[in-house]
């Protein structure tokens, strides 16, 4: 009989009191960082806890009648993916139906809210100059209007213009309506004449062509017949300010300043757009009294972009000395420029509180989409029926367990009481894990969740099985139950990693492969498999070794499932003695 090997492995074997008093110091460390966090259960999914289905359709730019396409889909639901994830929500599922629709499930959660809003927001960011600026509608009596920028130029294209917009406006003639024009009309000539001298020359070889003048005259009367009739307190009429504007054209848009009022502004071409940052993040600043704000990186192009628009931009006077950040539309910030920006960093600043902050720049860093969306359809989930699978599901299992602790205590008697400790520690590790991945990585309980869990029970009792199986061949060989023990151990160990591998393997390929729900599936496989190794080698084997000293396995009971009667067990096969070879007595 083989002696147990000295060393490392023999001192392992006669402490192994210690490997059970660390698994059970981890359990009770992992069980009080679980009620410290005060997530004692975990985290449901959807189909589990209810939520929200958003149901989102793509639509055409005008001048993009082909943007539909599966690139953009593609590109649209990862980009979703991301910021909802940046968000923190567990489990929202973001694939697409068809040619144009994208189905966004968000669990019911702190910040389902958030991502709903911020999912099909499109976050199509431009650095634009500022031409003109007040403050509209309602506020303005709060407050007096921005004087506008611009002489009061008599040239031609101004007099035609002015012309255009009186027309526009006639229906509702007054005073303020005629001056929004006027600035309307000079910030748009002082923005597209290059200088002075060109805009005034009477060269037939300088001036513009009728019908180019006539197309100029013609955008410039419907800007200022737009920005006239824009009341930006109406909240319709921000959602539609400087809607169907091209990056290249000049737009209105409405903001709010620093006092909360509602200002509209007139907007010149996009300098910068969203695709030139490089990085974006929520900041609190310590230093001053701006509080929350989001700082920017561009990319190299960008800076170049930025630096050439600021240096234009100081030369000018107020407001023209502004540019307006512009965010799907709605001006978040216009500071003012004094000299050329070339750092290749700026930062947006207002009345942002965290959230808020956080918000845009998780959108700034993870991109604009690609499309515009709009919500088809907003559906409720309750979570009614997904509580009365999980309950099928959960008696489902409940009687697979019996099942399995029924057999192991038929079968194998006083060991199933090794493997019946097992699974309860196993199941105890699972459970706490899982409620502290919710808080940690949005991990989220589902039904494929749940269906792993229960297929788990069968990976860790065939653990058991092989270990057990391994000590019985060694008794039916002759041996005791403690070197029976330590010699099954090595051979059970291989196999036992070698199936664990397989499993792992499979859960980790069907985790990167799949998406969605099935993907709960593999995760939980995953990690229960993990968990089988973790519970059988610092677990069952130390347990199984300290209770072979003990009388009633040592002895082989006929209830501890060792008896060696039971088992078949032979007398160990000896080699006979060779009789030794006759000593000749005889002399040669």
């Amino acid at each position: 009989m083989a002696a147990p090997k000295k060393g490392r492995s023999a001192s392992a074997q006669s402490r192994p009191g210690r490997s059970l008093a660390l698994i059970l110091i981890a359990i009770v460390a992992l069980t009080g960082g679980m009620f410290l966090s005060g997530h004692t259960t975990p985290r449901l999914g959807i189909d589990l806890a209810g939520g929200t289905s958003i149901t989102l359709t793509a639509k055409n730019e005008p001048g993009q009648p082909n943007a539909i396409n599966k690139t953009n889909m593609d590109t649209a639901v990862d980009i979703m993916n991301r910021r909802v994830n940046g968000l923190g929500v567990s489990e929202a599922e973001v694939q697409t139906q068809g040619d144009k629709n994208i189905i966004v499930n968000i669990p019911k959660g702190t910040n389902s809210e958030q991502a709903r809003e911020q999912v099909g927001t499109t976050a199509k960011l431009y650095f634009r100059p500022v031409l003109t600026t007040e403050v509209s509608g309602a506020d303005a009596s709060a407050s007096p209007s921005s004087s506008a920028s611009g002489s009061a130029s008599s040239s031609p294209s101004s007099s035609a213009s002015q012309e255009a917009t009186d027309k526009a406006t006639s229906a509702t003639p007054s005073a303020t309506a005629t001056s929004q024009g006027r600035a309307v009309t000079d910030a748009l000539k002082a923005d597209t004449t290059p200088t002075p001298s060109a805009s005034s020359s009477t060269s037939p070889s300088a001036s513009a062509s009728p019908s180019a003048s006539a197309s100029v005259d013609a955008a410039t009367a419907k800007l200022q017949a737009e920005y006239t009739a824009l009341d930006c307190t109406d909240k319709a009429a921000r959602a539609t300010a400087g809607d169907g504007a091209k990056p290249t054209d000049s737009t209105v848009a409405c903001g709010q300043n620093a006092s909360g009022q509602w200002q509209k502004y007139v907007l010149g071409p996009a300098a910068v757009s969203g695709t030139d940052i490089k990085s974006a993040a929520a900041v609190f600043d310590t230093q001053g009294a701006a509080g929350w704000k989001v700082t920017m990186d561009f990319t190299s192009g960008g800076s170049k972009k930025f630096a050439e628009i600021t240096g234009t931009l100081a030369q000018n006077t107020t407001p023209q000395n502004q540019f307006a950040i512009v965010l799907d539309g709605e001006v978040v910030s216009d500071p003012y420029v004094s000299q050329a920006l070339t750092g290749g960093s700026a930062e947006i600043s207002g009345t942002f509180d965290q959230t808020e902050a956080q918000d845009l720049a998780n959108m700034l860093k993870y991109g604009a989409l690609p499309l515009t969306f709009t919500e088809s359809s907003v559906t409720t989930v309750t979570a009614a029926l997904g509580g009365e699978q999980l309950h099928a599901g959960l008696i489902a299992g409940a009687i697979g367990l019996a099942l399995v602790v029924i057999y192991l205590v038929v079968y194998y008697r006083g060991l199933s009481l090794i493997a019946i400790a097992s699974l309860l520690v196993s199941a105890a590790l699972t459970y706490v894990i899982m409620s502290l991945l919710g808080p940690a990585i949005g991990f989220a309980l589902n039904l494929p969740a749940v269906c792993g869990a229960i297929v788990a029970i069968g990976i860790t009792a065939d653990s058991f099985i092989v270990f057990f199986e391994r000590i019985r061949d060694e008794i039916r060989e002759g041996r005791s139950l403690r070197p029976a023990v330590e010699r099954a151990w090595p051979r059970a160990r291989r196999t036992i990693l070698v199936s664990d591998f397989v499993s792992f393997l499979a859960a980790a390929v069907l985790f990167i492969v799949t998406v969605g729900k099935v993907q709960g599936f593999a995760f939980t496989l995953g990690l229960t498999t993990l968990l089988d190794v973790v519970v059988v080698f610092f677990f069952t084997k130390p347990l199984m070794t300290i209770l072979a000293r003990k009388q009633f396995f040592a002895s082989g009971h006929t209830w501890s499932g060792l008896d060696p009667k039971r088992l078949g067990a032979k007398p160990p096969l000896r080699r006979p003695r060779r009789p030794s070879a006759p000593v000749d007595t005889k002399e040669a």
